[in-house]
């Protein structure tokens, strides 16, 4: 069956800077594994398939635009963040009007619930979801984390699960040169999903607050270029901490010639109110796909 086909490059505003996703529009009928086995063909960290929304239960709750799954080649994640602007994208680009708040919100349904995604200009930010575990790290874990980065804890300012669905732990170290600086052993680094942050200097006022990298192995995506998931543990983290105020840009994949840019802003002081992970999108590739 031919279906329609988007891929977007998120978190940019220039076309192969970001992160790309693919997604496949009308994927009623699409078995579970012809999704895995799509995901894996075209080897992008995610591939989406866009379905009808369920019945909300109760039908009190809010109904979805539409439902989402999401693959990497290694399998699905409940949750990521660049799939999900992504995926707004296609749809809207697709003829979607969203059903609420006068059409600038939308609806998105997936493995850890209802998502919210606002419009701001063109410009898609999600709702951080509750995170899943948060906290301090185990001594071991972190050992063995540090270990795979090439870093003692000593190196490591600071450490706390940040996972929002598909693991994450989130290391903080002294600076943005030093996360660019690793040289991950991904074989070291197992089954953990790995995601490192270090500010830039105070004086860079026109530049990032902070260097951000992803590294998910055992997702098969040994670097991911930009992540809005991680962004988004990262930033619930970091602002509820106070190690970091409650609007900033991160920038991601630089280690990778890309140029991500993450916009976070928090509602609320302290990380009490919503947070946003907001980036650009640009639709790259429009045709069809047979599934």
């Amino acid at each position: 069956m031919t279906r329609r086909f988007t891929q977007v490059d998120v978190f940019t505003s220039e076309f192969l800077r970001g992160n790309p996703v693919a997604v496949v529009h009308d994927a009623s009928g699409i078995s579970d594994e012809d999704m895995a086995a799509f995901a894996r063909w075209t080897n992008l960290s995610e591939t989406t398939f866009l379905l009808p929304p369920t019945q909300p239960d109760p039908p009190t709750q809010p109904n979805a635009d539409y439902r989402l799954r999401i693959f990497t080649p290694g399998g699905e994640l409940p949750f990521a963040g660049h799939p999900t602007l992504g995926s707004a994208r296609a749809w809207l680009e697709a003829g979607g009007v969203p059903a609420a708040a006068g059409g600038r919100r939308i609806v998105q349904e997936c493995g850890v619930g209802l998502v919210t995604i606002q419009d701001d200009g063109g410009r898609l930010a999600f709702a951080a979801p509750p995170l899943r575990r948060s906290g301090a790290v185990d001594p071991a874990d972190l050992a063995a984390i540090a270990a795979s980065l090439g870093l003692g804890t000593d190196d490591v300012v600071d450490a706390a699960w940040v996972d929002n669905g598909p693991g994450w732990v989130g290391l903080l170290l002294q600076d943005a040169e030093t996360v660019l600086r690793l040289k991950p052993d991904f074989a070291a680094m197992g089954g953990y999903q790995v995601g490192v942050v270090g500010p830039y200097a105070e004086d860079s006022v026109a530049g990032p607050a902070f260097e951000v990298r992803a590294f998910c192995p055992d997702l098969a995506v040994p670097e991911d270029p930009v992540t809005g998931s991680l962004n988004a543990g990262l930033a619930q983290w970091l602002i509820g901490s106070g190690r970091a105020p409650s609007s900033y840009v991160a920038q991601q994949g630089t280690a990778l010639g890309r140029r991500g840019l993450v916009h976070i802003s928090a509602d609320g002081e302290a990380g009490d109110g919503e947070i946003w992970v907001g980036g650009e999108t640009v639709v790259g590739i429009r045709g069809e796909v047979s599934l």
